[in-house]
């Protein structure tokens, strides 16, 4: 599961990078869960020619993300927005003086990442 949570993510954020031919076959394989044998046989290709694509489309998108990193950031952002979130449903009346300076901190290292 985490893999193709891993390749969703990456192709939302590189795949208008990729050719129109490639973003089609790799939505067919990858998202819309085809056999490579079924978008051979559509597209009039191999069922090699369509596993070499699929292949070197995540290699391309992770060459993109090495790069540029924005999957990993957009990671690290939803965690500490989660963290946030935590803070602020657990919070007693007691204890705001600490959830807002936590709050304060997680949403300042999240404002200098962006």
């Amino acid at each position: 599961m985490e893999k193709f949570v891993r390749r969703t993510l990456l192709y939302d954020f590189y795949g208008e990078l990729l050719t129109e031919h490639q973003r089609e076959v790799y939505e067919a394989v990858v998202l819309e869960d085809y056999s490579v044998s079924e978008v051979a046989a559509d597209r009039g290709i191999s069922r090699q020619g369509i596993h070499d694509l699929v292949r070197r489309v995540d290699r391309l998108l992770e060459g993109y993300e090495e790069r540029l990193g924005l999957v990993d950031r957009f990671i690290r952002i939803r965690k500490q927005v989660g963290r946030i979130q935590k803070m602020v449903s657990d919070c007693t009346a007691e204890g705001l003086a600490e959830v807002k300076q936590a709050v304060a901190e997680i949403s300042g290292s999240i404002l200098e990442e962006l």
